[in-house]
């Protein structure tokens, strides 16, 4: 099953090698990963997705919460929380299809980005399986080609954070 976990974190070096480093050594397969400074510089959300069966998913987060640098984990899989992507995809054309993909892109609140003779870039976001259908309905109309960010993901429960400090790094002695 997919477990979307979002993540602060300190923004060091290395403290993403950290996080994937775990999962991947466990196995779990990183469906998506987003990662962006917050409005403090020095401080990092991550989000990812991954493929964990269920009776696992409390251990990855613990897992996640015992790294260095790491603040708070937390799983938004069954939690209120808000999720989205972005795609940007270029569809190739005909010249009497061109309205249908126009209505199309309205329809699902896309942003034609690029226009040309050959057809358009179009910009959407929205939950993952609002743009896989956006996709599927735009490969109706000819070649296309898909590029598409991992999901951002926030709580919309209102608890306060609850911040853990991080853990401390091993402590090397001086030599006098």
């Amino acid at each position: 099953m997919l477990q979307t976990i979002t993540i602060l974190l300190e923004n060091k070096p290395g403290a993403l090698l950290r996080v994937t480093g775990v999962l991947s050594a466990r196995g779990y397969n990183i469906e998506t990963l987003t990662v962006a400074k917050t409005l403090d510089p020095e401080l990092s959300r991550m989000t990812i997705t991954v493929d964990v069966e269920d009776r696992l998913r409390g251990q990855v987060v613990k897992q996640m919460n015992k790294l260095i640098n790491v603040l708070q984990a937390t799983d938004l899989t069954d939690a209120p929380a808000v999720i989205r992507e972005m795609v940007l995809l270029r569809v190739r054309c005909t010249q009497e299809s061109r309205q249908a993909v126009l209505k199309e892109a309205e329809i699902f609140h896309a942003r034609v980005i690029e226009s040309s003779t050959e057809g358009f870039a179009i910009e959407a976001t929205g939950d993952p399986e609002k743009l896989d259908e956006f996709i599927d309905v735009m490969r109706s109309y000819g070649e296309s080609e898909v590029v598409r960010s991992g999901g951002v993901a926030m709580s919309l429960e209102t608890k306060k954070l609850r911040l853990q400090p991080p853990v401390p790094a091993a402590v090397i002695p001086q030599a006098s």
